[in-house]
């Protein structure tokens, strides 16, 4: 018989594989392999990655992330999972990109067409794209978009994001460091140097190992919504990392974990007690990474975290489960954090929550303690 969790210890488990415990449990790590830790970082709001960062990292400062991305390169942000843009590892980009790339560019094709950017199009802008960039350094979109009419090539729109979507997925560009906190763009062999593949089932045994170290006890079909491939790939993906992975049940639906990991079983507290606190950015990974996300919010909640326009608001974390949402306002050099709480805030809760937004403050740079202030929604 498998061995069965509950929802406390499950929720004890993913935080544990996401970095998400007691803070002052965290080993530390250089920015790159933070990420690493958890595979990958969605980047669509790049501020949001840079706090994702921060929440699961120890004694970092938003400065290690830029010099990280910017300087030492062991960053890189491009599209990647379910076709959206990503913070990764530098060194997990090749397979990844050579995995993930080919499968969403040919998913886009529809989008591009209706956009007008048919594949004889796609091919003169990808092969544009490349002239313009070599050897020009970084540039902004608009100065890209300038320099490719000036090449022939007028487009406008949602035309340009999605070449240069395409461009990313094919492993032509991705994006450099920004200018005034806008995106730059860059020749991915100019800014990282080739970055080499795996043969397939070794690829996708190490996404699916990859996954599970980062999001584990999971399934197949969180794998799926996490990472956007299809069902045929999962399951080949699954078939090959099995004899490392040990089965569990919760709730009667088997989920599986790492053999390596198995041991945290043993470190699960009997009395799961409200202490444990994190500040998620937006658009997280421990809320986007699963199929499900009953475990974590209630779907009443969540209409509150998910409230149109695709935007996935930042939660504050008490043991693995959403007690509200958050904002910052930074005031003369001081950062408040206002707190919107879904219900009674624990108690228990209230010096995890004051050295978060401390610690918030310290990786930002600010002077003065954080202050945190309750303010329930009407």
């Amino acid at each position: 018989m498998s061995i069965q969790l509950t929802s406390a210890q499950l929720r004890f488990l993913r935080q544990r594989s996401q970095r998400l415990g007691p803070r002052d449990q965290l080993a530390p790590l250089p920015p790159d392999q933070v990420v690493r830790a958890v595979c990958a970082v969605q980047a669509q709001d790049a501020y949001a990655a840079v706090l994702s960062v921060w929440t699961r990292g120890a004694g970092l400062t938003s400065a290690d992330v830029e010099r990280a991305r910017s300087v030492e390169r062991s960053l890189v942000r491009t599209w990647c999972l379910r076709g959206t843009l990503h913070l990764l590892a530098a060194e997990d980009l090749g397979w990844m990109l050579a995995l993930l790339g080919p499968f969403f560019a040919a998913a886009g094709r529809s989008r591009r067409l209706a956009l007008g950017l048919d594949d004889e199009t796609c091919a003169r802008g990808l092969k544009l794209l490349r002239d313009v960039l070599g050897g020009a350094g970084p540039l902004l979109r608009p100065d890209i978009v300038d320099r490719l009419a000036g090449k022939g090539l007028a487009l406008g729109g949602q035309a340009v994001p999605h070449l240069l979507a395409k461009a990313a997925f094919d492993g032509l560009i991705c994006l450099g460091p920004d200018i005034k906190n806008k995106a730059t763009y860059v020749l991915l062999e100019d800014w990282l140097g080739i970055q080499p593949p795996l043969p397939r089932l070794e690829a996708l045994a190490c996404l699916a190992r990859r996954y599970l170290q980062a999001h584990g006890p999971a399934a197949p079909a969180d794998l799926a919504s996490w990472s956007g491939l299809p069902a045929g790939d999962v399951r080949a993906a699954w078939g090959v990392a099995a004899p490392e992975l040990v089965e569990i049940d919760f709730e009667g639906s088997p989920l599986w974990m790492l053999k390596s990991q198995a041991g945290w079983m043993g470190e699960m507290p009997s009395s799961m007690k409200e202490t444990a606190v994190r500040l998620l950015p937006a658009f997280d990974t421990y809320l986007l990474g699963y199929k499900r996300r009953d475990l974590v919010i209630a779907d009443a909640d969540f209409r509150r975290v998910n409230n149109g326009g695709g935007i996935i608001h930042p939660v504050a974390l008490v043991d693995g489960r959403a007690a509200g949402t958050w904002r910052m306002v930074q005031k003369r050099g001081r950062l408040e954090v206002m707190i919107e709480p879904f219900g009674e805030f624990p108690a228990a809760a209230l010096p995890g929550l004051e050295a978060e937004a401390a610690d918030l403050g310290r990786f930002l740079g600010l002077a003065g303690e954080a202050k945190i202030e309750m303010a329930e929604r009407g």
